[in-house]
Parts: structure tokens; C-alpha cells; sequence
């Protein structure tokens, strides 16, 4: 199981909650990983005793705290949900200045004026799609439209990286917010 939490500053909640770093192989820290429950700990590193992979195989629950900056300027939960609750100016996923702002999409965006999604469902394929293990998939989206491609988009590969659906429909929604955001400062 992998579990990401988003968080405009990880160093905040990693002061007050008890945790061990997770190592990628048993001694480099993992970037993001921490575990909050006990598992084996390298008594001079103070870090995970076992790898992330091997600590999953036996049953140990890494967490990911992940930075995602585009929270700074999110006020509180109301003004999040607000944010959420606007309908996006699709086309300027489209624009190169405003693309380029964009968590995950920057420097795509003649990708995302050709494909032009309308939806965080869709924006979320175009994020699996530009990732190695489903690149093959753009110029089928590209012909035949996003319908085309849904039951091939989510299928796991073992041959190259791809992306898990909720990790796209997350991160499709933190680009809507980030546009959002974008869209209520230039209008101030």
C-alpha cells in the first residue's frame, strides 16, 4: 500500500510526530518516507534498520509527507474548498506562461493544448500519459479522444513507470487548485 499526504511544509508535522525515516536501501534516507510506528532502526543513523520494499514485505506501513508548495498560498480549508468548487479555465492548461507554472505539467503545454481535457479525471490521464509506461497511449488519446484510452490508462506495467490513478486524480486536482490560485491572484 502506498500512502502520499501533501503538505505545504512536512518539516511542521514531522516536529511534533514521532517517526523513523525510511531508507531506499537499508542506508540512504528515503526522500519522503517515514515510518510512525516502530520498526527496526540503525542505531547510528537513526534511520529505518530495512529498506522501504523489504519493510513492506514484512508487513511494516510506510507513509510519504510530501512538500507541495502549491499550499502556501492556500489560506485555510474554506478557501481551499472554494478553489475547488471553481470551474477551471481549461484552455489555459494550454498556454505555455501559465503551464509552466503548474505542478506536474510544466512544460507540456502543447501536449495539454492538443489533448485538451475538461475534467480532473481527464487532466489525471494526460499525467499518467506522460509518464514512461503509458507514453504510447498519446497519440491514440490524441485521435480518438480520452474515451478511447480509460480502460487502458490505470492497467499496472511492469516494463516502465506509470502512474496509479489515485495518485493522478490527487495530483490533477492540486493542478486545478494551483490554476485556480493563479486565476484569483491575477484577478485580484
Amino acid at each position: 500500500m502506498d500512502i502520499d499526504i501533501d503538505f505545504s511544509d512536512r518539516t511542521k508535522i514531522l516536529d511534533i510526530v514521532k517517526h523513523i525515516p525510511a531508507t531506499i536501501d537499508g542506508v540512504k534516507k528515503h526522500n519522503t518516507g517515514v515510518y510512525c510506528h516502530e520498526i527496526p532502526v540503525n542505531p547510528l543513523t537513526g534511520l529505518s534498520g530495512i529498506d522501504y520494499k523489504t519493510a513492506e514485505e514484512r508487513g511494516y506501513f510506510k507513509i510519504d509527507f510530501l512538500n507541495v508548495g502549491i499550499y502556501q498560498n492556500v489560506r485555510d480549508e474554506e478557501h481551499l474548498d472554494r478553489l475547488l468548487g471553481i470551474e477551471p479555465i481549461w484552455e489555459l492548461l494550454g498556454e505555455k506562461d501559465i503551464c509552466d507554472q503548474l505542478f506536474h505539467v510544466n512544460g507540456y503545454h502543447d501536449l495539454l493544448a492538443q489533448l485538451k481535457p475538461r475534467s480532473i479525471p481527464e487532466l489525471a490521464m494526460v499525467l499518467a500519459m506522460i509518464r514512461p509506461g503509458k507514453k504510447h497511449l498519446v497519440p491514440v488519446c490524441r485521435e480518438q479522444g480520452f474515451v478511447s484510452i480509460e480502460n487502458d490508462i490505470w492497467i499496472k506495467t511492469e516494463e516502465s513507470y506509470y502512474f496509479k490513478k489515485a495518485h493522478g486524480i490527487a495530483y490533477a486536482t492540486a493542478i486545478i487548485v494551483q490554476l485556480n490560485l493563479i486565476c484569483e491572484t491575477v484577478s485580484g
